[in-house]
């Protein structure tokens, strides 16, 4: 032996395996918090059976392994047999505490511990009855910090008089805890597996390290469950702001649309006839499609029924070209963005110019995104109305919106213009392909 080294003590082994055994159990509530199936059986306090029993056996079968590597190992660390079912019933119920009790209780009583799955057992019903009595809540906040505050618990118990739930819930595994150390003086080791203690500060250590076996995994776990729900109602939150963005453009163009069949009315009845025809027939693709998403190739078509109205009312002086390149026509895209963009190109550019004008729609694929540019030789826009808080119309606020909302900050609508000469909107988007299906 090297000079200067020495073994420990049978107290510095003891606490060397306490601390082991609360990472054990830390890493491994950590790990189970990670599949969406288990974390998802958290967010509910009425469990059917099948979800009790995935719980049961996704707790079990990895604590099963920790006895099984005391037996064979001497890997003391490992051994959960109170603390895993006490848990499993606290939080499942008690035939599935009782499982998980059942589980553990095997590997030692083959080993001849007789008295190990009996304890075990108890421990899972001892959870599960504390559970039905105890509100759901206070279980969620049983936390390793209860010691932190721990006078105030105290101090709130003597001053009403009535139970301090988080005080049981710490000390009902420190008194399972009790009973085990009691039966393993009273009818030795190899009769139930327990860390015995020399002293009353071994004594309190242990206590300390059961109650926070216990106490670590709710903390992970009630972690995981808000985290789950604040991921959920972010998820709402962003359908929401899109579902009503979306809803802000489809009556600003039906509004516009209206507004110029009402001035065709009188002066050409039968433009404003067609007009009504085609504005149903758009209409009613809208009503058939409640899709947040869709293919360039779908808004496309929605951007030609939408320019069949404009033309009638601009005849031969509107002139629209594509370029589009053919990858680019299964990309995904948000519904309803291209055809606020050629509406503006009509109202704010086209409109305003003498003798009419031209309009370029063109998309590729650049770099692992979709580009589409809505292009037109109308009257531009100064500098000043390109700025996010003067973009003209509604339209083209909610687009960028959008953008933002379903992509991120880095994701917005540009605008390109020079007076006199015509503007450039311009989106860019991660590419989403749909795979076409391949033909008989």
């Amino acid at each position: 032996m090297p000079d200067g080294a020495r073994f420990l003590t049978a107290t510095e082994v003891l606490v060397a395996t306490l601390i082991v055994k609360l990472a054990v159990v830390a890493t491994l509530a950590t790990m189970l918090a990670r599949f969406r199936q288990f974390r998802r059986i958290l967010l509910t306090e009425q469990r059917a059976w099948r979800e009790r029993l995935v719980f049961a056996f996704s707790l079990g079968i990895p604590l099963t392994g920790g006895v099984t590597a005391r037996l064979l190992l001497d890997y003391e660390a490992a051994d959960c047999s109170l603390v895993g079912p006490f848990l499993a019933g606290l939080l499942a119920g008690p035939y599935a505490g009782a499982i998980v009790g059942a589980l553990l209780g095997a590997p030692a009583l083959v080993a001849g511990e007789v008295a190990a799955m009996p304890f075990a057992v108890g421990c899972g019903f001892a959870g599960g009855g504390l559970r039905e009595v105890s509100p759901k809540e206070a279980i969620w906040r049983l936390s390793p910090l209860v010691f932190a505050d721990l006078h105030l618990h105290a101090w709130e118990l003597l001053r009403r008089f009535r139970a301090d739930w988080l005080l049981v819930l710490a000390a009902a595994p420190a008194g399972l805890e009790v009973i085990r150390q009691f039966l393993g003086y009273r009818f030795g080791p190899s009769t139930i597996f327990h860390q015995p203690a020399e002293s009353l500060g071994t004594a309190a250590l242990i206590l300390l390290s059961t109650v926070l076996s216990a106490a670590i995994p709710i903390k992970i776990w009630n972690t995981a469950r808000v985290e789950h729900r604040l991921e959920e109602q972010e998820t709402l939150l962003m359908a929401a702001r899109v579902e009503a963005l979306t809803n802000q453009i489809n009556p600003h163009f039906l509004f516009n649309t209206l507004t110029s069949i009402s001035s065709l009315i009188r002066s050409q009845p039968e433009t404003a006839r067609m007009l009504i025809a085609k504005l149903s027939a758009l209409l009613r693709r809208l009503l058939r499609t409640q899709e947040q998403f869709v293919t360039l190739r779908e808004e496309l078509a929605s951007v030609d029924e939408y320019l069949d109205i404009e033309s009638v009312r601009f005849g031969p002086t509107l002139t629209v070209e594509k370029d589009i390149g053919a990858d680019s026509l299964q990309m995904v895209m948000p519904s309803m963005v291209l055809q606020p963009l050629v509406e503006n190109s009509i109202k704010h550019g086209i409109e305003r110019k003498v003798g009419g004008g031209r309009i370029l729609i063109r998309s590729r694929r650049v770099a692992g995104h979709g580009v589409i540019e809505v292009v037109d030789n109308g009257a531009g826009m100064a500098d000043t109305d390109l700025r996010p808080d003067r973009r003209a119309g509604i339209g083209l606020r909610n687009v960028d919106e959008r953008l933002r909302v379903i992509y991120g900050e880095n994701y917005h609508l540009r605008l390109e213009s020079t007076p006199g000469e015509g503007t450039c909107a311009r989106i860019e988007i991660p590419e989403i392909v749909v795979p076409r299906p391949a033909s008989a």
